[in-house]
């Protein structure tokens, strides 16, 4: 099985010395996206509609990357800093999945890489 790395141009993460993402056979292995866009700034600050959708945005622009889009996401990890916007992802899921629903697992944490930063979400996805 080969695994490659998924390429941005511009790549937001690589600031951070974080890769995009990388392909291990038919699956893609997205790292965590936020409200980022594609030069580095945060998008949304204190907006938490803003900021799912700038990370939906860098969602689709990875899994496009990698030969994938939306529809082939299996499992997502979100991670919110406030569980009072539960029921804005649950909409979410609505908005951005249709059925049949990915997986999905869902913490609150203290914060994230930057203090702005409201959501994250990683996700795993298939080629083809």
């Amino acid at each position: 099985m080969t695994a490659k790395v998924i390429r941005m141009d511009p790549d937001p993460l690589d600031a951070y010395a974080i890769a995009p993402g990388w392909q291990v056979g038919n699956l893609l292995f997205l790292s965590g996206q936020a409200a980022i866009d594609e030069n580095g700034a945060i998008i949304g600050p204190g907006d938490f509609q803003a900021q799912l959708a700038q990370t939906f945005a860098n969602i689709d622009r990875v899994l496009a990357a990698g030969g994938s889009d939306r529809s082939r996401i299996v499992k997502v990890t979100i991670y919110l800093t406030d569980m009072g916007n539960f029921p804005a992802i649950v909409e979410a899921r609505r908005r951005y999945f249709s059925p049949p629903w990915p997986a999905d697992t869902i913490v609150e944490v203290k914060s994230l890489a930057l203090p702005e930063l409201m959501v994250e979400i990683d996700v795993i996805a298939c080629t083809g």
